[in-house]
């Protein structure tokens, strides 16, 4: 059995990404089959070349992390997704594990636990930064605090362009009693009571800008 982790770099910057090719093909025990400059890019690479770990930035021009790890999980990809930014915050950190990534972890970690994390990634194993733990586990434990589901963000976002229920249902493809029952279910998320307060209160804790 092959026990070789072999990977796939998506990041925006060359530099960065040839900063972790060169780290990962010094040591042992990894393979690196190729990079990846966004999001998109991430999807077909991932399909042509079957890694066991993906090294995911999150913010990139030309699709984002976030919906390309969206995407592999509807996909059943079998590649784990380790996140690897320069993001903590919550807006960044929640969509990316409620989207199916594995681990997260910031770039200033050390080369050996960014290497123990691949390795505990490819087994299946979650790997949080301690800053990034921390905070899930405060988002979780604050009432009013659950993270949005996708579907729930999209309604978000509409009713802060001021669209009506009926207009969301038609763009969504959904009907206006489901736009209602989204509604009920992210009020009762965020804590509040009305559209107006939702909107705001997303603004606020960074789930809309």
């Amino acid at each position: 059995m092959n026990d070789e982790v072999c990977l796939l770099i998506v990041d925006d910057h060359p530099v960065v990404r040839d900063g972790l090719r060169g780290m990962f093909e010094n040591a042992p025990g990894f393979v690196v089959l190729g990079e990846a400059s966004n999001g998109v890019e991430a999807l077909e690479r991932a399909a042509a070349l079957d890694p066991d770990v993906i090294l995911m930035d999150l913010r990139m021009p030309g699709g984002g992390g976030v919906d390309a790890i969206r995407e592999l999980t509807r996909r059943g990809a079998r590649a784990k997704v380790l996140v690897l930014t320069t993001y903590d915050t919550d807006s960044d950190t929640l969509p990316a594990i409620e989207a199916g990534a594995t681990g997260y972890l910031l770039k200033d970690a050390p080369r050996d636990e960014l290497f123990t994390a691949v390795r505990a990634a490819a087994e299946g194993r979650t790997v949080l930064s301690p800053a990034v733990a921390s905070r899930l586990v405060s988002a979780v434990r604050a009432p009013g605090n659950e993270p949005l589901s996708a579907r729930e963000r999209e309604v978000l976002a509409l009713v802060a362009k001021g669209t009506s229920n009926r207009e969301i249902a038609r763009e969504l493809f959904i009907s206006e009693a489901t736009v209602k029952t989204h509604l009920t279910h992210l009020y009762a998320k965020l804590g509040v009571n009305d559209r107006a307060a939702a909107v705001a209160t997303a603004y606020q804790r960074g789930i809309l800008s």
